[in-house]
């Protein structure tokens, strides 16, 4: 989704070269493959955005392999991009690098100040590891490695696996497919009161090109003392809240239920993101009318399956 998202803001630049591998045709996670990629391209940018994602169900089933594939990752593609002359690159990281009690909005400079939030702490880890990689490159080697924090992410290309993805897509998907089989209920994990920030994936993608695009002294300044950024829309709505809308979205009317025996997972988070709009970013997709992108992107792809009672605000979009 965010490397499909980068790859249109970059695709209409004249002054850009893009090289792009697909999971099938590139595993990051092979030392050899990757150092091997490095050597027959000629590359002076990396946007690093590959990763192996996935929602609270999903982390809590494979802790295993979400630290092991994420620190393979950024390790191979950081150390051989250095090896074969990357001079630039951007890691994403992710909001859940942040103790689970943050203050609230979370500042860049909450990292590693309390405990992590249990149900992703090696997904965390393994980000946070990251961003020490790319720190430590700088120091050591002297090259421009630089960090972005995503909120929670959303829109076209999303991944609506019924166990593996994140929350809004789990949802659409769910109603959905209650709205197409007229399901009276729909259930949703936890209490519903967490408070989420979600942030459209093409509006981050403009934040990673203007990130890439600042010169080095501007990237030390604007994201001074921490050397990253955080990127959201710093507005909050609760799960509760975000399950009507989007249960609105898709045209189911039937009843919703909360599962309170099911975790909730961190109880709010939300970015400070005062050091991006610094630097002129400011997010542009207004979140209903996002939800609406990502859901017809999901039906027209085939990601779900569409349906004769397709909602009609929808079916020119469809």
């Amino acid at each position: 989704m965010v490397g499909a998202a980068i790859t249109r803001a970059l695709s209409h630049r004249a002054d850009v070269d893009l090289v792009c591998r697909t999971r099938a045709e590139l595993d990051l996670t092979d030392q050899r493959k990757v150092r091997d990629f490095f050597a027959a391209e000629r590359i002076d940018e990396v946007y690093l955005a590959a990763a192996r994602v996935g929602g609270i169900h999903a982390n809590n089933n494979y802790p295993a392999e979400f630290i092991q594939q994420n620190l393979a990752i950024a390790v191979n593609v950081i150390h051989e991009g250095w090896r074969h002359g990357v001079t630039r690159l951007l890691f994403l990281g992710s909001s859940c690098i942040y103790p689970r009690l943050a203050p609230q909005p979370i500042h860049e400079s909450a990292l590693l100040t309390g405990e992590l939030e249990a149900t992703n702490e090696p997904y965390a880890i393994a980000k946070i590891a990251g961003i020490k990689l790319c720190e430590s490159y700088n120091r050591q080697y002297g090259v421009d490695y630089r960090s972005v924090m995503p909120t929670n992410l959303y829109g076209p290309g999303d991944n609506y696996h019924p166990e593996n993805s994140h929350v809004i897509p789990a949802l659409i998907r769910r109603f959905h497919e209650a709205r197409v089989t007229h399901a009276p209920t729909v259930a949703i994990w936890g209490s519903g009161t967490p408070m989420r920030e979600f942030l459209f994936a093409d509006d981050l993608a403009r934040a990673c090109v203007r990130v890439m695009e600042l010169a080095a002294e501007d990237y030390r300044a604007f994201s001074a003392p921490t050397g990253f950024f955080n990127v959201g829309t710093g507005i909050e709505i609760s799960i509760r809240n975000l399950a009507v809308l989007i249960a609105k979205v898709v045209g189911y009317r039937g009843e919703i239920v909360f599962d309170s025996t099911r975790p909730d997972g961190t109880p709010r988070k939300v970015l400070a993101c005062s050091a991006i709009a610094a630097t002129g970013w400011v997010p542009l997709v207004e979140f209903e009318a996002g939800l609406q992108l990502a859901y017809c992107d999901a039906l027209a792809t085939g990601r779900l399956a569409a349906s004769l009672d397709t909602p009609r605000a929808l079916e020119k979009s469809v």
